[in-house]
């Protein structure tokens, strides 16, 4: 699986590609397969986005998760402190392996 990802312009947020638009859940990005790097340039000379690139990424029962440890920092939040998290409200968040 191939999902893309980049920065939000105005605020320098990390954001997913959904298919139609930019998220900050990773869980909502969708599958760019091929394509991930059209629609990077298309995205980011209507200047939705700057930085965008592809990841690799798995999808099983909890949803997607990145390959990488860059990218799994990147969408869930510092390795050190939970309460540091994207969601630390989420009880469901300690449970993602990094």
């Amino acid at each position: 699986m191939k999902i893309l990802t980049g920065n939000d312009l105005k605020s320098g947020a990390v954001i997913w590609w959904t298919g139609v638009g930019w998220s900050l859940d990773v869980a909502e990005a969708a599958d760019t397969g091929e394509d991930g790097a059209k629609i990077a340039a298309r995205e980011e000379g209507a200047q939705n986005v700057v930085g965008a690139y592809v990841v690799d990424a798995e999808k099983d029962a909890d949803g997607v998760r990145p390959a990488h440890i860059k990218e799994r920092i990147r969408a869930f939040g510092p390795t050190v402190r939970l309460d540091l998290t994207l969601k630390p409200s989420d009880p469901e968040a300690v449970n993602w392996v990094i």
